[in-house]
């Protein structure tokens, strides 16, 4: 048989079930050893491989669609009209690159993030990126409890508080879908997806919102006011989250690339590639919901009550304004397309997390008692929100854990940055200048805006505390020192030298250049031959296969 026909025979993709010894000869496979439940990938069938690399990049283009993006979405739209569409459009091109680096780190080295982060930082250090990370799958998760409550109010009259409590029982639905495998699992997101587009499609074209005023919005930067400095950090942090670099790292893992050159960079393309696809659909979905709020909001015929609910818009009165402008099908079909963002972001929030404490302290949890403990994180917060404030009080809560993202972002970004630079980690992979240049221009702009409205909103609240000025005087000293501490962790990440090199050994592989000299370079090595259980089932198993991760 010749080369041709053996190529066109084998499979486009395989999902192994468990570990066995690998024949050798001429009929063997071209990877080493089958890993469990991991999608093996061919490596000379071209563009044929892109569907088998499908997957990861819906899972991860779910947190750029999720209740917190709805509400931050809606607020810039019945706000600023069009005006802040930029933001989005500049967000999106970022998270493409962010992401297709997180990709990378993956794929290249067959650690994720949080594992890598483990590995280079001290014992301290890293306790504290582990603490920011889980803060950040909190403050993640807390919009979709919120959003799924919403929905749920919107289609069956069930009070937002009860439904806080409601949305506990979605972990038995994530640990039903888990017994399925990644596979399943990724169709049923990019589903979701998708029925969220068709829905916000729906409203877009029933709103009618201006092209041209639309257009100009996406390509004319404006940003007027402090108010629109806080809704651009909003949607910044409701568009790049920090756990979604480490969960990225992690579900490319999902597949078993061919250990070469080649097929190191095919996986690399075809992730990027797929990401841009679903990330493009997410941008999509973001267009429409600020269009539909602010072509609803800047109407004409509104009466003062639609009037004063787009004045201090949420994810419930949204609901509302839509059915007095649009009608009582667009109230549904908002429900509708909230109720799966808040499901299918609860399932990827809980995968990030299982990562993050995986990663950071090489601590292996049962999957529902992870879950269970992020649920519970996440609901109490909403529920006491809920109660005492109501569905206001819960939808600026919403505001408050998109902007605990944004400032928690450079903790997980510097560090991706840092390591996909690095030729001691990355080998020939690493970032070009030009690539390098951008993504530290785009953290610069993040950091920046962060610190300045952090800077101007403190010392907007001293000056209309009340306070006396001894404790005005004392207050800002506190606050000041904390925005140093917070400046200087940011530059201690950016200026640390990476110590430790974590270089994959590749089969056959020449142009990695120099190998590692690091004392644990034989354990790094035999890293990337162990079976991934805790990733390519998408389950963190009690016991531990083989050594140490280190």
């Amino acid at each position: 048989m010749s080369g041709s026909e053996q190529d066109s025979s084998q499979p486009q993709f395989i999902a192994s079930h468990e570990n066995r010894s690998v024949p050798s000869g001429p009929g063997a496979p071209l990877i080493d050893s089958i890993d469990v439940d991991q999608i093996i990938i061919p490596e000379k069938n071209g563009w044929k491989n892109l569907f088998a690399y499908m997957g990861p990049g819906f899972l991860v283009s779910i947190a750029y669609i999720d209740p917190g993006n709805f509400e931050t979405d809606l607020q810039s739209g019945a706000q600023y009209k069009y005006e802040l569409l930029w933001i989005i459009l500049v967000a999106s091109c970022a998270a493409l690159i962010i992401q297709s680096l997180a990709a990378k780190l993956g794929v290249v080295t067959g650690k994720h993030l949080a594992e890598h982060c483990r590995t280079e930082y001290p014992k301290i250090p890293t306790f504290i990126l582990w603490i920011l990370a889980e803060l950040a799958v909190v403050a993640c998760d807390i919009p979709e409890v919120i959003g799924t409550a919403f929905a749920l109010n919107i289609l069956f009259k069930i009070p937002v508080w009860s439904g806080v409590l409601i949305t506990g029982l979605s972990t038995l639905m994530l640990l039903l879908l888990q017994q399925y495998g990644v596979r399943k699992l990724e169709f049923l997101i990019a589903f979701l997806l998708f029925l969220m587009a068709c829905c916000f499609f729906i409203e877009f074209g029933y709103a009618k919102p201006n092209p041209s005023e639309v257009l100009k919005g996406l390509f004319v930067p404006e940003l007027k006011g402090s108010g629109a400095t806080a809704l651009a950090i909003s949607l910044l942090g409701a568009m790049v989250m920090p756990h979604n670099l480490f969960l990225h790292s992690a579900l490319v893992l999902s597949r078993k690339v061919p250990q070469s050159v080649h097929g190191i960079k095919e996986a690399c393309r075809f992730y990027t590639i797929e990401s841009a696809f679903a990330l493009t659909v997410a941008f999509l979905i973001n267009v429409c919901i600020i269009s539909v709020s602010g072509a609803v909001c800047s109407s004409e015929n509104l009466d003062l009550e639609d009037q004063r609910n787009c004045g201090d818009l949420d994810l419930n009165k949204a609901s509302f304004l839509l059915k007095n402008v649009l009608g009582s099908w667009s109230s549904k079909l908002f429900a509708v397309a909230l109720l799966a963002s808040g499901q299918s972001s609860t399932i990827t929030g809980t995968y990030a997390g299982q990562y993050v404490m995986q990663g950071f302290l090489d601590l292996r949890m049962t999957p529902w008692i992870r879950n269970l403990l992020t649920r519970t994180l996440a609901i109490l917060p909403s529920l006491i929100v809920a109660i005492i404030g109501g569905s206001s009080a819960a939808g600026k809560l919403i505001i408050i854990a998109s902007m605990i993202l944004s400032f928690v972002l450079p903790f997980a970004l510097v560090p991706l940055l840092k390591f996909t630079s690095s030729r001691t980690k990355m080998g020939v992979y690493t970032n070009s200048i030009l690539i390098s240049a951008l993504t530290w221009i785009i953290s610069t702009f993040i950091m920046v805006i962060n610190t300045y409205f952090l800077v101007t909103s403190f010392v907007k609240l001293l000056l209309h505390s009340g306070l006396r000025t001894a404790s005005v005087v004392f207050s800002g000293m506190f606050g000041f020192l904390g925005m140093l501490i917070y400046v200087a962790a940011i530059l201690y990440l950016v200026f640390r030298k990476n110590r430790k090199s974590t270089q994959p050994l590749l089969q056959g592989d020449a142009e990695l250049g120099p190998m590692c000299t690091d004392s644990n370079h034989a354990d790094n090595n035999t890293l990337y031959h162990l079976p991934r259980e805790d990733i390519s089932s998408m389950q963190l198993p009690q016991n531990r296969a083989g050594l140490d991760l280190d």
